[in-house]
């Protein structure tokens, strides 16, 4: 199943997919946009585009698990973008995702402009790698 992963963001939102067979995450691409109005129809785009069968957004739950604005914001989005689309959005844990981004980043040092470029759509690959990797390990 194709399985697209959003990684939300205020200006740069982070797409990343995987293959038909759930191995592995890629990143997809960066949506630019900082109209909330806007940005749910731009996602359902690129889902359609991808021919997405699953989504999953990243939750930016705090370090002690519970969920705040950032989080209920993620979860409003979700459920308008499965409006949107007609697919089931399923909600990823996305702690640490960015730090992990940051640090996969300073590894292939990738700086400046470029990074900051990539940075949502390598988050956005973590979150789904992270969510296929669960999905996978509660199969066996």
């Amino acid at each position: 199943m194709v399985i697209m992963s959003v990684d939300l963001g205020k200006a740069r939102t982070g797409l990343a997919l995987c293959d038909k067979t759930e191995f592995l995450a890629s990143p997809y691409k960066v949506i630019f946009e900082k109209s909330p109005a806007k940005l749910p129809q731009k996602v359902a785009d690129a889902a359609k585009e991808a021919k997405a069968e699953l989504l999953v957004v990243g939750l930016p739950k705090n370090m002690d698990g519970s969920e705040g604005e950032s989080a209920q914001n993620a979860r409003a989005f979700a459920q308008q973008l499965s409006e949107l689309t007609g697919l089931e959005a399923v909600m990823q844990d996305e702690r640490g995702t960015t730090i992990t981004a940051h640090n996969f980043l300073n590894d292939t040092n990738t700086r400046g402009k470029k990074r900051k470029n990539v940075v949502d759509e390598v988050a956005a690959t973590i979150i789904l790698q992270d969510f296929l990797d669960k999905r996978k390990n509660a199969l066996l």
